[in-house]
Parts: C-alpha cells; sequence; structure tokens
C-alpha cells in the first residue's frame, strides 16, 4: 500500500495520538491514590525530558525527512525508519513487562505514564500540525 508522502505525516499524527493517549490513560487512571504537587512535578519533569530530549527532536527529524522524499508515494509504514521501529518496540516491550509482571509500583506508573504518555501526544498533535502546513503548502504552490 502506498500512500503520498504527506499522507505519512497523517499516519504518524495518528500512530503517536493513538499511543500518547493510551499511555497517558494508563497513568491518570493509576494517579488517582497518587496525587500529590511534588507527584505533578515529577510528571511534568518527565514529560520535559521526553519531549525536549527526545519527541521534539523526532517531530522535526521524521517530519524533514518525509518531506525531503522526492517520490510522491510510498509505503505506507515509511512514516518512521527502521530506528525508529525498534525503539518504538524495545519501549512497548519494556513498558508492557513493567505493568504485566508487577517490576514496577503504582505510583512510578502514574508518573511516568503521565508525564511520558503526555510527551507522545504532543508529538502526535505536533506531526498533525505539520501536516496540514505542509499539505497547505502543497495547495499554494499548484494554485
Amino acid at each position: 500500500m502506498r500512500v503520498k508522502k504527506e499522507t505519512l505525516l497523517l499516519l504518524a499524527c495518528f500512530i503517536w495520538l493513538a499511543a500518547g493517549f493510551n499511555i497517558l490513560r494508563i497513568g491518570l487512571l493509576t494517579y488517582t491514590n497518587y496525587i500529590t504537587l511534588f507527584n505533578i512535578c515529577l510528571s511534568v519533569i518527565v514529560f520535559c525530558i521526553f519531549w525536549f530530549m527526545i519527541f521534539y527532536k523526532l517531530t522535526v527529524k521524521h517530519t524533514d525527512r518525509i518531506q525531503g522524499y522526492q517520490e510522491e508515494r510510498h509505503f505506507f509504514l515509511k512514516f518512521f525508519d527502521k530506528k525508529s521501529f525498534l525503539i518504538m518496540a524495545f519501549m512497548m516491550t519494556l513498558g508492557i513487562s513493567l505493568r504485566s509482571f508487577h517490576l514496577a509500583s503504582d505510583h512510578f506508573i502514574a508518573v511516568f505514564y503521565t508525564g511520558l504518555g503526555s510527551a507522545l501526544f504532543l508529538a502526535g498533535i505536533i506531526f498533525g500540525k505539520n501536516y496540514y502546513k505542509y499539505k497547505n503548502s502543497l495547495q499554494n504552490t499548484r494554485n
């Protein structure tokens, strides 16, 4: 299945929104017993670390890569490169293992997942914004 390159940005948007929503939902559902100002600050710190050190840079890198493709249509999974798929698989495996084998406390899950999920969700929003900006720029060049 080949899609237009701007559609790759939209796919990235939906994937990141879905992942972020799911992780954030788990964090928030677990948070009910741990709501304190200190924990909220810890979640904000987790968010800032993941957003500024990883996910923001990733959105820029993948948006630039996708927009730089010369061909118009691409295999639908090319919204990520191989390295990013491996990182995603590792993160999913680690997250599922943490919860399934009770390797982390609910307190940790609440604080960490809320921060991480928020950063993932924001990455989805940025991919969506980049999709609309790119799509509009393509329409403006055609007119």
